[in-house]
């Protein structure tokens, strides 16, 4: 059976759910695709700034799937020029977190 998050869960499980976020204070850049993943996933009830930047941002965590994956793959290679590839084994590491992520993205983008 596959269960899916919704996208908008109701506010007890939001709440509960702030066991992941505000645990620690995100970089400018952090912030930034903070605010790409919350846009670009419609996100709502969440805000960029309460994203935990070390939280996990599959299953626990901010609850994102695979297509979530590669919805944000595709809008990071449109803002960054950086191209994710599905087959990459560092898949796992580099959309571990928030702060993974951001780090990939500064050691890597185009120009």
């Amino acid at each position: 059976m596959i269960h899916f998050a919704p996208r908008n869960p109701p506010l007890l499980i939001r709440l509960a759910r702030r066991s992941v976020f505000m645990s620690d204070t995100q970089s400018p850049a952090e912030h930034e695709l903070a605010q790409l993943i919350v846009d670009a996933l419609n996100l709502e009830g969440v805000a960029p700034a309460d994203i935990d930047p070390q939280a996990p941002l599959f299953k626990t965590g901010l609850g994102l799937d695979s297509i979530d994956a590669l919805e944000l793959a595709l809008e990071i290679s449109k803002r960054y020029g950086l191209q994710l590839r599905s087959d990459d084994e560092n898949n796992v590491r580099i959309f571990s977190s928030l702060r993974s992520l951001a780090g990939h993205i500064a050691q890597h983008r185009a120009g």
